[in-house]
């Protein structure tokens, strides 16, 4: 398959190397031009591209950028062809992206890209951390990843992409659904197994979600030294966990 992925940061880098290494042929973009990521996309199999070059005759397209940065490459989309799938890997967090306000009032994040960019998308590799991306993929005991949308066949194609990658892909609904992984709930970068993951999408709580999420990275920030990765995950589950 042809893929293109918008977003050369640890996310959008380490899918690239994946996705190579699984036979697709892949076109990296960064924010500073193909120049700027030429050695990184080379490290990992990827042909480094500028952004409107990643969204060109390819199958599927990852998003891989700033949730707040969405609306900047929507007229990239303007062109590609309705039946090529595109992932959203991103999540809001107000200390970073500023507040927008219909996400505030409840609006799940995926669907507000999908108007922005004024075409379907699919929530995935979101709801987990880099680090497990790269490492926690094709152990016995299998990490899930939930996939969240509208489309059937763009559903399919990215299911397939995550198992693809080392993890178990769990079917988590329609994209109004999806606020179920965001940052907040007991889905999110918590490295749950299928069946546990299951149960963390059915109990989440959408009143709890952003404060949650607002502790966590408030935590994550002022902790001295920084915690490790196991730390996080481990902390996530806490304070994600129901009561």
């Amino acid at each position: 398959m042809n893929i293109g992925i918008i977003g050369a940061g640890n996310i959008g880098t380490t899918l690239a190397r994946k996705l190579t290494a699984a036979g697709h042929a892949v076109k990296l973009a960064g924010s500073k031009g193909p120049d700027d990521i030429r050695e990184k996309a080379m490290k990992v199999g990827a042909l480094p591209v500028a952004a409107h070059e990643a969204a060109r005759d390819v199958e599927a397209i990852v998003l891989s950028i700033p949730f707040a940065k969405i609306p900047d490459v929507a007229n990239i989309f303007a062109d590609v062809p309705a039946d090529v799938v595109v992932i959203d890997t991103s999540n809001y967090y107000p200390m970073r992206d500023g507040n927008i306000a219909e996400v505030d009032d409840g609006k799940p994040e995926s669907v507000w890209s999908s108007e922005q960019l004024g075409r379907p998308v699919v929530k995935t590799f979101n709801a987990v951390l880099a680090q497990t991306l790269a490492e926690g993929g094709g152990t016995a005991e299998r990490i899930a990843i939930p996939v969240a949308g509208d489309d059937a066949h763009a559903n399919a194609i990215a299911r397939e992409l995550v198992n693809e990658t080392g993890f178990d892909a769990l079917d988590a609904g329609d994209l109004a659904s999806s606020w179920r992984q965001q940052p907040g709930t007991p889905a999110y970068c918590t490295e749950l197994t299928l069946p546990d993951l299951q149960h963390a999408l059915s109990t989440a709580e959408k009143a709890r979600a952003p404060g949650a999420r607002d502790a966590l990275i408030k935590g994550f920030m002022e902790a001295t030294p920084p915690l490790r990765h196991e730390q996080i995950v481990a902390r996530n589950r806490e304070v994600t966990a129901l009561r």
